[in-house]
């Protein structure tokens, strides 16, 4: 099972940091891979909420959907895959740090199947993009 966490701190408050990191419409601008996020549910995003993605990934498109499974504003965002090839959850904490805010996003699951053997792989894949996805954001908040 892969289980990557990064963390980053960023010059904003943390308010500011988590609105926008939570805001599903905002992951293709500091999600490198994600190309387009569909809500399957009403907004606000809420626990339960719907949202589809695509992106690329170790050169596949995928296809999947998360559901919002613990929101805490400002301080905790848990969401999970539905299933898929690579069931995943995906989480998101804010807390303040010296400089503003420090954001750690965690990611936990892996591929099924005989995908499995490749988790090694996707396991540094993961921790490679998720360290350049978290720079992108601290980037575009920081402007």
């Amino acid at each position: 099972m892969t289980d990557v966490q990064v963390e980053v701190d960023i010059a904003r408050p943390r308010s500011e940091v988590a609105v926008y990191a939570a805001d599903p419409d905002n992951a293709p601008r500091w999600y490198e891979k994600i190309d387009r996020v569909d809500w399957l549910s009403p907004r606000p995003l809420t626990v339960g909420s719907r949202i589809a993605f695509v992106a690329r990934f170790l050169g596949r498109t995928l296809r999947y959907t998360y559901e919002v499974r613990e929101l805490v504003p400002d301080e905790r965002l848990v969401m999970a895959t539905d299933g898929g090839p690579f069931p995943m959850e995906t989480t998101y904490t804010w807390e303040d740090s010296p400089t503003g805010t420090r954001m750690t996003l965690r990611n936990r699951g892996g591929p099924t199947g005989l995908a499995r053997l490749a988790e090694p792989m996707m396991s540094a894949a993961v921790r490679r993009t998720t360290r350049k996805d978290l720079a992108r954001l601290k980037q575009t908040l920081e402007q």
